[in-house]
């Protein structure tokens, strides 16, 4: 059985959907770590209820985003994941760390990228008057938020949209999407090479599966 690690920052609400895909089957590998850089993430203690090794780094412990990132790196690396996800990971990874799981670290980020990457996508789309919004799940690269895609769902946007009704629909789409990618990813059918997304041996288009 193929071995998954979590990063995590916050709630954990992808972790949740992540470990129930892997206890109903929908995805075919274990989470076997959850690792977080704050103490307090409500995260952890989801990985506890599952009865999932929950781990937190301090930052301030270490001298510089490097060092953090390497001893993160060792302990992550104590489980031998065979894929690294991110979800709601805050930090900005270094370029050593990323490099050390390149092609087996997915990320999702709440906007139709390339729009809107970094902070506040949702708040962004609204006071553009953008008709529609999403996420979008893909490779993790040294450009942030700039990695192959591989699969984007698409939210509307309604006049008078609070961004709490945006973030609600955006996540409910992060919940299905992101264990589908991971499974193809643990199943052998999705891969990263030449910088692009590869499914079942197709190369993905810049939007990744499926775009319009």
């Amino acid at each position: 059985m193929k071995k998954i690690v979590v990063l995590v920052s916050g709630q954990g609400s992808n972790l949740k959907a992540l470990i129930d895909a892997c206890q109903q089957g929908r995805i075919a590998a274990n989470i076997v770590a959850v690792f977080s850089n704050k103490a307090q993430a409500y995260g952890l203690q989801r990985a506890e209820e599952a009865g999932i090794a929950a781990h937190a780094l301090d930052a301030k412990s270490f001298a510089d985003r490097e060092a953090f990132d390497a001893a993160l790196a060792e302990a992550i690396d104590q489980y031998q994941p065979d894929l690294v996800v991110l979800a709601g990971y805050m930090r900005i990874l270094s370029h050593a760390f990323v490099q050390h799981y390149a092609g087996r670290m997915l990320n999702i980020h709440p906007s139709l990228l390339p729009k809107y990457p970094g902070l506040h996508t949702h708040r962004q789309a609204i006071d553009n008057g953008d008709s529609e919004h999403g996420t979008s799940v893909h490779f993790v690269t040294e450009q942030l938020d700039g990695g192959p895609v591989v699969l984007q769902a698409k939210v509307p946007i309604f006049p008078g949209d609070e961004e709490d009704e945006v973030i609600e629909r955006v996540q409910t789409q992060e919940h299905h999407i992101y264990p589908l990618v991971v499974n193809w990813f643990v199943t052998g059918r999705l891969t990263m090479s030449d910088n692009a997304a590869w499914l079942d041996g197709e190369r993905l288009p810049a939007q990744g599966y499926a775009a319009d």
